[in-house]
């Protein structure tokens, strides 16, 4: 493929895209991202990230995304018409993080301000996102893809012919109707149906419209009489109507994301969405309280689309995020999902496109994600359902966000490219709840602290896992059990496949006759995750995306794996 003029081109720069450049970056894979809108977008729009998603950050070395973000503050409900506080409840409860389980919490950041920091990351290693670039139209053959982009220059429109060995598509499904206000000027924006990439391929996109939820939400400045700054405060009845003010400092010290929703059509929301009087009278209706509007900076009127497509791609193009699947908004999983699809495709597109792995690894992206969305869209439906009050439920029960939601029990088992020859347990839900004590291949890897080098550094797990590589930890009770796998993993390069001894705290301190990173698990949390019997040796491979790929006694079950995966 080396006659291509360029790997892979991004059509479409949210949280999904971005993500997908990032990775492909990060295993040296060139790439182009172009975005139809003239500007970057702004406001928060979904603004949970679960851990899931906080550690695939981390292993794409994004520290800003933890850094920046704040953790879920508590719901605050009022008594009708007033900011009379009525209880105080949490939305997700804290959970005190583990050694294998270090990200535990879910936190807070505006979509805004994640796109800022991935962009920046992208321009660091000289890939900037191309705006007013518009994907219409692609054909594909045996060994391209031909784009054919429009590019505003002015009034202009330009044309411009890409060729690229691979199109990933996350150009998202169906646009809303934004308006952006500041006081004293008004612009709308319409963004038409997207999903370019979907509809070209002719994927089917399965599911319904839901019109009994009908929400305007957005961003807002504003200072309000007994509005405070460290609640989330909910105003009216969730089956009813209701007003949502979530406090939030991107976008200034008196910032609030807010949420306007009428199951039962009591209130105009169409009114709302394009009437900013219209908006600030029903606030101070909901509050009965003094209010100070400073700024609307962004609304957004949506109905949800429920909607998964039947494949994730063909041949040379792939769908991704918002273009692959859609949904309600409760459950906060659009952004975790769709970031989760953009990992797990770049990772092996890395290695086909260097000729590591057979273009049938690439069918496994639709096989593994397709269960984990489908699973997804009914969670959060169960979710709508509650809100709506299709099924009685109180606000708390609505709004709860269970550790399920969180993702670290999400796994591939079913996966035909996971090897496991220590289990024979069958599959869980491919959304599964996290099982403590247990690891099968599919899994997500756990984390392990308190790891140490013959040289005495301390490192963890988390800090060794990355994207452009496979992480292949050796347990042995001593180097010299090691020496048949690791002499096994010398037919594969060492930057695709990095070979980890590790060792017992109670392992003899010899020096390693190889170049093989040993570490010594003196917390012996690395032992505990990972399952490993006092004096047993045990392999477990790790995948670029976090997730176990394999667990095998030697080098045999090393070979079985890698057949799977590379093409060597």
């Amino acid at each position: 493929m080396s006659n291509s003029p360029l790997p892979v081109l991004v059509a479409g720069a949210g949280p999904s895209g971005l993500v997908a450049a990032l990775t492909l970056l990060r295993n040296n894979i060139p790439v182009r991202i172009i975005e139809k809108e003239p500007i970057h977008r702004i406001g928060q729009r979904g603004p949970g990230i679960f851990p899931r998603s906080l550690e695939l950050f981390h292993f794409l070395e994004v520290p800003e995304v933890d850094a920046v973000s704040k953790p879920i503050p508590l719901i605050q409900a009022y008594k009708p018409n007033s900011v009379e506080p009525l209880k105080s409840y949490p939305m997700s409860p804290y959970t005190e993080p583990t050694p294998a389980f270090p990200i535990f919490n879910p936190k807070m950041i505006g979509q805004q301000t994640l796109e800022a920091i991935l962009r920046s990351h992208l321009e660091k290693q000289g890939c900037f996102v191309e705006l007013g670039s518009e994907l219409r139209s692609f054909e594909q053959n045996d060994d391209r893809v031909v784009a054919h982009i429009i590019k505003k220059q002015g009034d202009e429109e330009v044309t411009e012919t890409i060729e690229a060995s691979f199109l990933i598509g996350t150009d998202g499904a169906r646009g809303n109707s934004l308006l952006y206000i500041s006081f004293g000027r008004l612009e709308i924006s319409h963004v038409d149906d997207a999903g370019v990439t979907r509809k070209q391929l002719g994927l089917s996109f399965l599911g319904e419209t839901r019109d009994d939820l009908h929400l305007v939400m957005g961003d807002i400045r504003l200072a309000g009489k007994g509005i405070d700054r460290v609640h989330w405060h909910q105003f009216g009845e969730m089956n009813h109507s209701m007003l949502m003010l979530r406090p939030t400092d991107e976008f200034g010290e008196d910032g609030f994301q807010y949420m306007v929703l009428s199951p039962n059509s009591q209130i105009d929301l169409a009114k709302l969405a394009t009437d900013k009087d219209a908006l600030f009278q029903t606030m101070r209706d909901f509050t009965g309280t003094e209010i100070e509007f400073k700024e609307l900076i962004w609304v957004s009127e949506f109905r949800p689309n429920i909607r998964m497509v039947d494949n994730f791609g063909k041949d040379r193009v792939f769908v991704a995020g918002d273009a692959a699947h859609v949904h309600s908004p409760t459950g906060g999983q659009g952004l975790n999902s769709s970031v989760q699809d953009a990992f797990n495709l770049s990772w092996k597109l890395s290695l086909v496109y260097k000729g590591i792995s057979p273009a049938s690894l690439l069918s496994t992206y639709t096989t593994e994600r397709i269960p984990v969305i489908a699973e997804m869209l009914n969670l959060t439906t169960v979710l709508l359902n509650k809100t709506v009050g299709r099924t009685e439920a109180t606000a708390e029960s609505a709004f709860e966000r269970g550790q399920r939601l969180y993702m670290l029990g999400v796994n591939y088992r079913f996966s035909p490219i996971v090897v496991d020859e220590f289990s024979d347990a069958g599959p869980v839900d491919a959304y599964g709840l996290i099982q403590n004590g247990v690891l099968i291949a599919g899994d997500r890897a756990p984390d392990a602290p308190k790891l140490v080098s013959n040289n005495g550094n301390h490192t963890r797990l988390f800090n060794i896992f990355r994207p452009a590589h496979h992480t292949v930890l050796v347990f042995a009770p001593d180097t010299a059990s090691v020496t048949p796998i690791i002499s096994a993993l010398g037919r594969y390069a060492p930057d695709i496949v990095r070979p980890v001894v590790v060792l017992p705290s109670t392992a003899a301190r010899s020096p390693n006759s190889t170049d093989t990173t040993t570490l010594v698990d003196e917390g012996g949390y690395a032992y505990g995750g990972y399952l490993v019997k006092n004096g047993e040796t045990r392999v477990v491979i790790v995948r670029p995306d976090g997730v176990v790929g394999a667990i095998v006694a030697g080098e045999h079950g090393v070979k079985k794996y890698f057949d799977l995966v590379f093409a060597l």
